[in-house]
């Protein structure tokens, strides 16, 4: 059991280093070959903090894991949600662009709403699954996204600024090399080690997926949000964590489905709920109190509505 925890432990790590690697010799390579701004932040730098929980989904789904992977992707968007936006939101109210109020906050919700139906498969058979077709949706609706981001980004004046270090070509193609292995080693080591503890603790493989593996998986963003709050850089803060629900469930839920059709367990119905209703919470927030704005008040309600559900879902297994 000690040896599973130790092992999954440098498997996160490796993953947030690998992606950390992989993102600083990508950028470099890109900007030397006159590669904008703009697409370095829209792909590489965004694949970078999704890289994690891409890299453990397609594991499981290769593995025949479907709990692991809709434990960490749900899992992911709600400690996402509730846990990274509640502490960024007390260290400082967090200002919302009108933007992200009235299309990227309902496009996340649209995301969960979207998976809630496709999993179920309401409207077509009572076989609950992501099927290859199902997947093929979500990465369309995952390009409309992208599409929308760009346009947006373009209409900004000057567009995001990307700062990357000089290296020389060795070292890039070190680092792109070993952020890859790392990636791959590190997802190697979390799927397995946490199906391993799941069976040493005689609890199910979707607590695991929704606990551990999720919060390790968000690692990047906790870092990325807690620290922009901290700078009072309060649009990255929120931003990333908006977008990143919605990488997860359209590009890596849809990823993982073409990887393998992946049968739902109907028991996360519930906590897609909490995700739809966190994210409506999000989205009142908006108009309360101070307007455009989560305030601290606000964002307590979210960090101690995790951390309720989490002790209840556990408490559930015993």
């Amino acid at each position: 059991m000690l040896v599973s925890i130790l092992l999954l432990l440098i498997g996160l790590v490796l993953l947030v280093k690998g992606a950390d690697w992989l993102v600083d010799g990508a950028s470099v390579l890109a900007k030397k070959r006159n590669v904008s701004d703009l697409a370095i932040g829209l792909t590489i730098v965004a694949f970078g903090t999704s890289a994690p929980e891409l890299v453990v989904n397609v594991v499981a789904a290769s593995g025949n894991y479907p709990d692991i992977v809709f434990g960490n992707i749900i899992g992911s968007n709600n400690f996402n949600l509730f846990v990274i936006l509640g502490l960024s939101g007390l260290i400082i109210p967090l200002s919302v662009q009108s933007s992200t109020v009235w299309k990227e906050i309902p496009y996340s919700l649209l995301a969960a709403i979207v998976v809630f139906f496709l999993a179920n498969n309401y409207f077509v058979d009572d076989t609950r699954e992501i099927s290859r077709f199902d997947a093929g949706i979500l990465l369309v609706l995952f390009a409309a996204f992208l599409y929308y981001v760009a346009t947006q980004l373009k209409s900004e004046e000057g567009g995001e600024i990307i700062a990357v270090k000089d290296y020389s070509t060795l070292k890039i193609w070190t680092l792109i090399i070993i952020g890859l292995a790392g990636l791959v080693l590190g997802g190697k080591l979390v799927v397995d080690n946490a199906v391993s503890m799941a069976q040493s603790l005689g609890v199910s493989e979707k607590i695991i997926g929704l606990t551990i593996v999720a919060a390790g998986t968000s690692l990047p963003e906790l870092a990325t949000s807690v620290v922009a709050a901290y700078r009072k850089n309060t649009d990255i803060a929120i931003g990333n964590i908006i977008g990143s629900n919605i990488f997860n469930i359209f590009l890596i839920l849809g990823v993982s489905g073409l990887v393998r059709p992946l049968g739902f367990n109907p028991s996360f119905n519930t906590d897609i709920y909490i995700l739809m209703g966190g994210t409506i919470f999000l989205f009142f927030a908006m108009f309360t109190g101070k307007r455009k704005k989560l305030d601290r008040w606000e964002a307590f309600i979210l960090l101690s509505t995790y951390l309720l559900y989490t002790g209840y879902l556990v408490g559930m297994e015993r």
